[in-house]
């Protein structure tokens, strides 16, 4: 009832890309835990050697082949919970109240989701997975759990772990992976089996496998990634050492396992015979878990993600440089799908660009995109109320104001022993043993680890150290955004001009973090202050 009288109340209109009177497209929704820009197709898109020149993802390539794929496509906010909070209002993250936060995150019902307003115009909706949690009501902008479709199983989740519990159990790796696609299979194969074929739908698969935890050496033993083939192809705040090549080539395997689950789903359609009426789209909520400069960090690390869409109305074979943050999703599936657009909407479809013939730059307007964060885990884990932070992302620099830049970035550096040596258990597996806004895992465990060796201190500084009140990086020169060059006299006018058009886009937007005296995220439910002092 409360999303009927927002329908009508809101200042909308109908989309005009495809009418109410067509045929209105079904949608399939592939949205990935943790899954930053890494597709094979993307390796040419890199401009030098990288990681997408090592990982195999031919499903995602087949849609991205007969679609379009996005160079330039960025999250909100590099935490789950902020940026598909953007995602699914449309809005700005720090415009989303309380989902503007991991923990402890509730979803405002005022606020329009754009799955319920499908479902409001029309089309039939599923989910398998994750949607929108940790927070609560758990997945509240689709309904909460009243449409999902998930009693084939759900251990494709952990695709690793429970890969390695079935060779326990006998079983071949082959035979693992077709049992764990097969509870993906199954459980979209039911919502198809049961929707009324006479309806438009959204689906949206969730999977969480790219998330940490995977198993160590998985990479390798389960998808054939030999972590010395990512020899120099690592970015440069990476320490090309064998711990770290492991380490990221068992978080490619997870997303070569996303990949064949983008797979079955696809197959699915086919099967079906609804593949050419099916708008399909693939993309993940931030950048790579337990590794500097990735989740948690407004650097492209953390905020860039792959954005590949296909189907009916959308011709293929094309690039697209336009800038794309993924909270534009929520207006362009509306557009799409012929719904209503309600008021309050920070992003702008990209329909126009999807529809387009042109490939390269379609749209001269979009020529950014503004990240940001305020807080992930709760206070108490990392020691600090928030680390507020907002960047301006153009082609050429990046820019990034810290809003309290004496605080730690990742969190307190507290429990951090002079016995702490690589491969220590504390630091692979449990991320609150320090620096709690970093997931645990091999990598963390062996930056700390080398923290005093002069060959590595860099990284470690890089990775955890304070950082001043403005960044800014000029891409030309430094794409993996490692030399701050806001001190810099020559680049002093471009500093001022970046700064001064992100603030004034955050003004303009009614960000509290630049239009409130007292920020309401500095004060609690958003930062438990009294827990840290």
């Amino acid at each position: 009832m409360r999303y009927l009288i927002l329908l009508a109340l809101a200042c909308a209109m109908v989309a005009p890309g495809i009418s109410r009177a067509a045929e209105r497209p079904n949608i399939l929704f592939l949205f990935a835990d943790d899954y930053g820009r890494y597709a094979s197709s993307y390796a040419e898109l890199d401009g030098k050697p990288s990681a997408n020149g090592v990982i195999k993802t031919p499903n995602i390539d087949a849609v991205a082949a007969r679609g379009v794929r996005f160079r330039n496509a960025f999250v909100n906010s590099p935490s789950c919970t902020p940026c598909r909070s953007a995602l699914l209002s449309g809005r700005y993250f720090f415009n989303t109240n309380r989902g503007a936060i991991l923990r402890p995150a509730v979803w405002d019902e005022t606020i329009p989701a754009f799955p319920l307003f499908l479902k409001e115009s029309g089309y039939q909706l599923g989910k398998t997975g994750k949607v929108w949690s940790p927070g609560s009501p758990a997945d509240a902008p689709i309904g909460r759990q009243q449409f999902a479709y998930q009693k084939s199983g759900m251990g494709f989740s952990n695709f690793s772990e429970q890969t390695v519990a079935m060779l326990k159990a006998g079983k071949t790796v082959a035979e693992a992976r077709e049992t764990l696609l097969g509870q993906a299979r199954g459980n979209f194969t039911t919502f198809l089996k049961d929707r009324d074929a006479s309806k438009p739908f959204f689906f949206w698969h969730g999977p969480t496998n790219v998330h940490r935890a995977w198993v160590k050496g998985s990479g390798k033993a389960h998808w054939g990634i030999d972590p010395e083939s990512l020899k120099g192809k690592l970015p440069k705040f990476l320490p090309d050492v064998p711990e770290v090549r492991e380490d990221f080539a068992d978080y490619l395997g997870e997303a070569q396992a996303f990949d064949a689950q983008v797979g079955v789903l696809v197959e699915a359609l086919k099967a079906a015979g609804i593949l050419d009426k099916t708008i399909v789209v693939i993309s993940g909520d931030h950048g790579a878990p337990g590794f500097p400069s990735g989740k948690c960090n407004l650097y492209d690390f953390g905020t860039g993600v792959a954005l590949v869409a296909a189907g009916p109305g959308i011709p293929g074979g094309r690039v697209i440089d336009d800038f794309a943050n993924l909270m534009d999703l929520a207006p362009t599936f509306l557009e799409a799908g012929g719904a209503t657009l309600p008021a309050g909407m920070n992003g702008k479809s990209l329909w126009p660009v999807l529809s387009s013939s042109k490939s390269g730059q379609v749209d001269p307007a979009r020529d950014f995109v503004v990240t940001g964060r305020e807080r992930h885990v709760d206070a108490a884990r990392v020691g600090n109320a928030t680390y507020p932070q907002r960047a301006l992302r153009t082609e050429k620099y990046l820019y990034i104001r810290n809003f309290a830049p004496d605080r730690y970035p990742l969190g307190d550096p507290k429990g951090i022993t002079d016995d702490m040596a690589p491969g220590a258990q504390a630091l692979e597996n449990n991320t609150f043993a320090t620096y709690a806004d970093m997931d645990a895992g091999p990598t963390k465990a062996w930056l700390v680890a080398h923290r005093a060796d002069p060959r590595w201190k860099w990284h470690y500084d890089k990775a955890f150290g304070k950082r001043p009140a403005e960044e800014l990086y000029d891409l030309s020169k430094d794409p993996d955004q490692v030399v701050n060059v806001a001190g810099d006299p020559a680049y002093s006018e471009a500093l001022k001009e970046q700064g001064g058009r992100l603030m004034g886009i955050l003004t303009r937007a009614g960000d509290p973090r630049v239009t409130e005296k007292d920020c309401r995220f500095d004060r609690p439910p958003f930062a438990d202050l009294e827990r840290v002092r």
